[in-house]
């Protein structure tokens, strides 16, 4: 349930409203707008009619919200787009496009101070890098770990992109919260409730990427998972899906991104290197995305991707990511948007 106050409530009423809520067990989240203030009651909503709030002082009306998933609904939020700063970059609301790029890996220092220092004079937003990756096979390179997030704090320090880099497990979560910026939730771990609550809890932006068959309903509720737990920086990443289609690594559902701009407020990025596989069809998905409406792109970038330790097919090669962020940027541009 919404409960909405009028224009002139006051803080004492907004409390009143709260406080009773907390009586029946929900979830309460207070929202403030310019003009009012909503109150977001995610739980038994049988338990909140009998309250019958809309006789307390300062309440306008309660309204049912019909979605499974509530704090990311757009109903809970009037409507408004979430907008963030994350280190002075900002994220949604429709006039600027964040470009987060790095690479896949971080594989060395000077590999990754390489590429950083390469997409930051292109324009990049963010730099993305992994210190612990989730890897198919056992045997493959997993990342850094620690190291890695020390390098990744290295390189904001000379760029000043911030820097975002996966949790991939709860025993990480300290040690991601000290080095990192924006905490991202790999695909596999989209309906990894445990960890999206421990991600929830550190306080930082989140970067939640859809699962590789989940629906867009799944998705949203997984970042309920994070919302109620405090942090309100969500930011959710399609991917790509798998279908029947093999010709690409992945499915990129485009139609998610206009879809979820009508049922969340949350701000949507889209990831065309893993949706892709292949380089080549990177920049081209990458612009369909731009144009669809999408709030950014997280790319990845490499110097020498025939050499990288993971996912080097569809890495951008760093010479030719000024290019890519002309074409991608004019795209954007046709929406009104500018890199941020």
């Amino acid at each position: 349930m919404m409960i909405v106050m009028t224009p002139g409530a006051s803080e004492a009423e907004i409390e009143a409203v709260r406080a009773k809520l907390e009586t029946t067990g929900v979830h309460v989240a207070v929202m403030p707008g310019e003009l009012t203030t909503a109150i977001g009651a995610i739980g038994d909503p049988e338990g909140v009619r009998q309250l019958s709030l809309e006789g307390m002082a300062g309440v306008d009306r309660v309204v049912p919200i019909s979605r499974p998933y509530k704090l990311a609904s757009s109903e809970l939020s009037h409507h408004e787009p979430s907008v963030f700063d994350i280190g002075g970059r900002t994220v949604g609301g429709g006039s600027t496009f964040a470009l987060i790029a790095g690479p896949c890996t971080v594989e060395t220092r000077e590999q990754t101070l390489g590429v950083a220092r390469a997409v930051k004079a292109a324009g990049a937003s963010m730099l993305r890098g992994g210190a612990f990756k989730p890897r198919t096979s056992p045997f493959a390179f997993s990342g850094l770990g620690v190291e890695g997030l020390k390098i990744l704090a290295e390189a904001r320090e000379e760029t000043g992109l911030p820097v975002v880099t996966e949790l991939l497990n709860g025993q990480h979560a300290d040690a991601i919260a000290e080095y990192a910026d924006v905490v991202q939730i790999g695909a596999r771990n989209m309906q990894n409730y445990a960890l999206l609550e421990v991600a929830g809890k550190l306080g930082k932006p989140v970067l939640l990427k859809r699962g590789l068959s989940s629906s867009l309903d799944e998705l949203l509720m997984a970042a309920d998972y994070i919302l109620k737990e405090g942090t309100e920086e969500v930011m959710l990443c399609e991917r790509g899906i798998r279908t029947f289609e093999t010709a690409t690594r992945f499915t990129l559902d485009l139609g998610a991104v206009p879809w979820l701009k009508l049922h969340t407020h949350l701000p949507v990025i889209v990831d065309p290197s893993h949706a892709a596989g292949d380089r080549r069809l990177v920049q081209p998905m990458s612009a369909a995305a731009a144009a669809v409406g999408a709030d950014g792109i997280i790319v990845e970038v490499h110097e020498d991707p025939e050499a990288a330790l993971c996912d080097g097919p569809q890495a951008l090669w760093a010479s030719d990511f000024p290019q890519y962020v002309a074409d991608v940027s004019a795209h954007a541009k046709l929406l009104g948007r500018v890199l941020a």
